[in-house]
């Protein structure tokens, strides 16, 4: 069987308590790393995370995540290491400006990870994240 890589997902929501009712409770996706503006759950494999995007009538654009402005609308994959690596140093090269610059987030904790972020031409927000040990990828 080949081993495809996990997607990961960020997309918005107006309540979390609803999102963990309907993804965590519904459709039985265990949770993973939360805050008060997101959460992420793990959707059979494949790591998706609701950020928290409406408060009131104005919608939010960015939520913090360990010290970063993450753009709440956002998707991604999870590379290996080594793949990581290698497509942040030739996009660096080729001087493709980074929304988030390549960095190790939650340096130390449970879910530390490499990420980036680039928008595409579109201005769609791109994450490139990847996990030294890739069993940690839901860990709290």
């Amino acid at each position: 069987m080949t081993v495809r890589p996990r997607f990961h997902l960020a997309f918005p929501v107006r309540d979390l308590s609803q999102a963990r009712a309907f993804y965590g409770t519904l459709l039985g996706c265990p949770e993973g790393r939360s805050s008060g503006e997101w959460v992420d759950f793990d959707f059979f494999g494949h790591q998706i995370v609701a950020h928290l995007s409406a408060d009131g009538a104005n919608d939010k654009a960015h939520n913090e995540v360990d010290g970063e402005q993450v753009p709440v609308r956002h998707f991604g994959v999870i590379l290996s290491m080594s793949e990581w690596r290698t497509l942040a140093d030739r996009l660096k090269q080729k001087k493709v400006p980074f929304v988030i610059a390549p960095d190790i987030r939650f340096e130390g904790q449970p879910g530390e990870q490499a990420t980036f972020f680039i928008n595409d031409p579109s201005g769609n927000a791109l994450e490139f994240k990847a996990f030294e040990d890739e069993s940690r990828i839901f860990a709290r």
